[in-house]
């Protein structure tokens, strides 16, 4: 088994200092020291991250931005969309370059835990993550998406039962998945490709405003209705609807950050008719009524 570095910093206090704001870590003790976070966002980035002690493990929520983490003589570059994970291990430094503000949740884990998965399946022979980025597991993105939602009440007894369990299942898929153990190979890429994926919603960034049909959107690629719906779906995991409807609620929390600004030219500002259509959709998204978000602001 290996030992704890010495001389690293905690992960959650290393993020902290090269990010716009501090991840924020759910108030709660979990075995071996474990933490999460519920899904939150940052905004670009471009750092140099030191060796951090314990594992990061995260996945991605809302639009996909590029991301390239230079480590040794290696480059790993990928995108951060729904349905990927990215691995820091332990000890790993390097620079990180994002393009913009993305949406994440964080599983933060001691080694410890990771041996304690390693011994029952390798007999204890020393293991060692993988670095990932925005590597494409479902199993491994949807266990993160669980405990990222349940991290809040996670220290209600059952939710902690259910999230101490779940952190177990993905800590078996990362020895099997992602680690000297086993590896998943990469599938295959589907759908469109990323320089499709920016363009579609560059266009919808620029003409947020307004009605965006889907034969527009299908257009720009060269793709018939039908198959632009499946290809945006392969590469993203989301409808092109449902993305809009992200980008639009992304920008009108930006503009309820304005007081002078009235709910109803924020609605229109964003591509809603009505300010029922938006207050309706904003919640959906965010859980909370426009008035009651800039409220809170």
């Amino acid at each position: 088994m290996t030992s704890t570095p010495t001389g690293f910093g905690h992960a959650p206090d290393a993020l902290a200092r090269i990010l716009d704001h501090a991840p924020p870590v759910i108030d709660v003790a979990l075995r071996d020291a474990t933490m999460l976070t519920s899904p939150w966002g940052h905004g670009a980035l471009h750092d140099y991250l030191p060796a951090m002690r314990g594992h990061v493990v995260m996945t991605y929520y809302g639009t996909p931005q590029d991301i390239v983490w230079r480590v040794g003589g290696e480059r790993l570059a990928s995108t951060t969309r729904t349905g990927s994970i990215t691995v820091i291990p332990e000890g790993h430094e390097g620079r990180w370059d994002i393009a913009g503000p993305i949406g994440v949740s964080h599983v933060f884990l001691p080694h410890e835990r990771l041996v304690a998965a390693a011994e029952q399946l390798n007999g204890g022979r020393a293991i060692e993550l993988l670095g990932r980025v925005g590597f494409e597991d479902p199993i491994a993105a949807r266990i993160l998406e669980m405990l990222g939602r349940d991290a809040t009440t996670a220290s209600n007894p059952a939710a902690r039962l259910f999230v101490e369990q779940a952190t177990d299942l993905l800590v078996t898929q990362l020895v099997r998945g992602h680690s000297s153990f086993g590896a998943i190979t990469p599938p295959a890429r589907r759908g469109l490709a990323d320089w499709q994926v920016r363009k579609v919603t560059a266009h919808m960034r620029d003409h947020i405003d307004q009605p965006i049909g889907l034969d527009e959107l299908a257009a720009l690629v060269g793709l018939s209705r039908f198959h632009f719906c499946t290809a945006f779906r392969q590469a993203t995991g989301s409808t092109p609807h449902a993305w809009l409807v992200t980008l639009r609620i992304e920008q009108a929390r930006q503009l309820l950050s304005h007081p002078e600004l009235p709910v109803t030219e924020v609605a229109l500002a964003v591509g809603y008719e009505t300010p029922s259509s938006f207050a309706a959709a904003f919640r959906k998204v965010t859980g909370k009524t426009p008035s009651a978000f800039r409220q809170q602001r």
